[in-house]
């Protein structure tokens, strides 16, 4: 059966970085479906119908009435939205759909790796966890170039006061001689994923960005932990 694209009205955009950017898309009235955080959504602008991209949600299964992406200027959809798209344009959007779930269980623990926009669908996974008021621990481990480059760290950091479970990590890999930064540097490390992790046992692993980091993770979890497959979760984007 064909999925069903609805028009949405672009309400609000964010910059959160200098090349990315979060659409807040307004549901239109009647539109009430179900799905689960950490789906992705399919795009397009109403001019060019052919074109469509997918992106992860960044907004949560909780949040009712509106769809929330975050675009990285990257390809011919991304540079266009993250250049062009204004509040009160309109996109067409197709349900999400996607398996990258989290696994909300009170004893576990969900650590999700992410490089650059790669933390996007992550934030949604800290929203309903908070939303909720669950007991699964969640703890991100971000990598991004320069401090100016962290999405969403405001957020992230009050999600983390929020959220005794929740934790909030970034590592640098590109500091110049500008930037303030006390925390983690360079590339992620199976060093720094291992000090995070309590029970292996029940610690379900998540890895989200560029292929060469979520293809590190891998084989991070897989080889050097040892972990079965059915707890290592990816998404790549390219």
């Amino acid at each position: 059966m064909a999925k069903i694209a609805a028009e949405m009205l672009v309400e609000k955009v964010t910059i959160e970085a200098a090349d990315v950017k979060t659409l807040f898309l307004r549901w239109p009235e009647g539109y009430d479906i179900d799905f689960k955080t950490g789906q992705f959504i399919t795009v397009f602008w109403p001019d060019t119908p052919a074109y469509k991209r997918a992106y992860s949600l960044s907004s949560s299964s909780t949040d009712r009435g509106f769809f929330e992406v975050t675009i990285k200027r990257d390809g011919k959809m991304g540079t266009r939205m993250v250049d062009w798209i204004k509040p009160g344009d309109r996109l067409g959007v197709l349900p999400p759909v996607g398996k990258f779930l989290p696994v909300f269980e009170p004893d576990h623990h969900l650590i999700c790796i992410a490089g650059g926009s790669g933390v996007t669908p992550f934030r949604g996974f800290a929203r309903e966890a908070l939303h909720r008021g669950l007991d699964t621990r969640i703890t991100v481990l971000y990598s991004v170039r320069r401090p100016t480059d962290i999405i969403f760290r405001e957020q992230f950091e009050e999600l983390a006061r929020a959220n005794p479970r929740f934790e909030f990590h970034v590592t640098c890999t590109r500091l110049t001689a500008d930037d303030t930064w006390s925390g983690h540097h360079g590339r992620v490390t199976p060093q720094w994923v291992r000090q995070h992790i309590g029970d292996a046992e029940k610690t379900v692993f998540y890895a989200c960005g560029p292929n060469a980091l979520v293809d590190f993770a891998e084989r991070l979890v897989l080889e050097d932990l040892g972990a079965p497959k059915e707890r290592m979760k990816v998404e790549k984007w390219g």
